[in-house]
């Protein structure tokens, strides 16, 4: 049986990180993916790199098939990076399935080949899956893919639905119709973007439909199905759609099985994610779980912070934990891209805390003339007490990248104030901190 110091199974951020970080300090560390295209995990290969490759691609106006060439070139150039990587820091690396045989028992399968490894540390690094709803027909339709899938078509279709309204869901949507199919989306919610601040949502809405994406809200898909002319038809509460291709985009769920799980002491939480202390440890002592797999927000920047919780636990004092994490951005790329940080207006409501709010337009901004996009908004909503921001909300050009001033202001605990007096390039969209926090 192989013993290692530190062994991780699947190739994601976090395992790849502390991998690649353990055997530069002389550990003996192995790691084992199971799909040769997943060196280097969701994000390079079928996730944020790939997608924001098509959008990319597809805003200089190529063709379908070169876009579709463009970003395999990129995603193939990485994979093999990274594989490079850790095979020249010294991680032995292994093609194979992993599966518990016991707490701390591998077993991996190539083929017709089995061995078993042992490891003081082990990390389960396996992401995420897409989550199929038990939908009839879903399964077995043709033409029905997931976010993988969609990546992947030899043709474009004419018209693509979209089942989900979800960052995933809006970024295809965007991506498809930028390359000039017809797009519908079909979200069972009521409300478009729920959890995102409510004007700037609507103002999104109202973008993609100008771009001729159209959106069908409360929408209960009741079976899928087939027609003779092989498009695919969908039953649901408002009628009939049909379309050439079905984009399944109704979130994804941690990635457990054939793990083996059974035969160990981990335990699972209700929503089937494996459960983990502040540390990203296991109920099995020294047996982590980091990234998607533990439940955790699916963005690959959460899994490279796993990282950094378990290395200060193994080889720090722990004191950064999932505890001490702090305000954590996201953005949605569609176009213009929409990024937030903290609370909405309506969850500072809801906790009662004394707040202002102020809300900015794109087109009042000296950039976006510039630009020659004066689509999109500002909000920010702060505590007039404390002086603290409590969140803020970008629909913009480029809002994925202010978002993160914003986020290291408010886990700094920065006043509001001193951004209103900040000094900014000019002419920047940033500039426009000044006047947003001059509440």
């Amino acid at each position: 049986m192989l013993h290692f110091d530190l062994f991780v199974i699947g190739f994601g951020k976090a395992g790849k990180t502390l991998a690649a970080k353990m055997a530069s300090q002389g550990k003996k560390v192995g790691l084992v993916e199971q799909d040769p295209s997943m060196y280097g995990g969701t994000c390079i290969n079928i996730g944020c790199i790939p997608t924001k490759t098509l959008l990319r691609a597809a805003n200089q106006n190529l063709s379908f098939s070169q876009v579709m060439a463009e970003k395999e070139a990129v995603t193939g150039r990485l994979n093999q990076k990274n594989y490079a990587m850790l095979e020249g820091a010294g991680v032995t690396l292994f093609d194979a399935s992993a599966s518990f045989l016991s707490d701390k028992i591998v077993q991996l399968e190539a083929g017709s080949e089995r061995q078993e490894v042992t490891a003081d540390t082990i990390v389960i690094n396996t992401g995420a899956v897409s989550n199929q709803l038990p939908i009839p027909g879903l399964r077995n339709s043709d033409h029905v893919y997931d976010s993988t899938g969609i990546q992947n078509l030899s043709e474009q279709p004419q018209h693509l639905g979209v089942l989900g309204a979800g960052p995933i869901g809006l970024e295809f949507a965007s991506l498809y119709n930028k390359l000039g199919s017809q797009v519908t989306i079909l979200d069972a919610s009521a409300t478009f973007l729920p959890h995102s601040e409510a004007s700037l949502a609507q103002l999104a809405k109202g973008y993609l439909e100008e771009d001729g994406i159209q959106i069908h809200l409360g929408v209960l898909t009741q079976s899928i199905s087939n027609t003779e002319e092989g498009k695919v038809l969908l039953q649901t509460n408002q009628g009939e759609f049909e379309f050439d291709a079905l984009l399944y985009a109704t979130g994804r769920k941690p990635n457990i099985q054939n793990l083996g799980l059974e035969n160990t002491g981990i335990v699972l939480t209700d929503r089937g994610a494996i459960q983990v202390d502040k540390h990203c440890q296991t109920t099995v002592p020294s047996v982590f779980a980091v990234g998607d797999v533990n439940g955790g927000p699916q963005f690959t920047y959460i899994s490279l912070d796993d990282f950094r919780v378990v290395y200060n636990y193994l080889e720090g004092d722990g004191s950064y934990n999932l505890e001490n994490r702090k305000h954590i951005p996201n953005s949605i790329f569609i176009n213009p891209t929409l990024a937030q940080v903290g609370l909405t207006e309506a969850q500072a409501q809801a906790a009662n805390l004394p707040y202002k709010t102020k809300e900015m337009p794109v087109a009042g901004m000296p950039r976006g003339h510039v630009d020659g996009d004066l689509r999109g908004a500002f909000k920010a909503i702060v505590n007039p007490e404390t002086k603290q921001i409590l969140g803020v909300s970008i629909l913009a050009h480029n809002a994925q990248e202010i978002i993160n001033l914003i986020t290291m202001a408010m886990d700094n605990e920065i006043p509001y104030t001193y951004l209103a007096q900040q000094i900014f390039t000019h002419p920047t969209l940033a500039e426009n901190l000044n006047d947003l926090f001059n509440i």
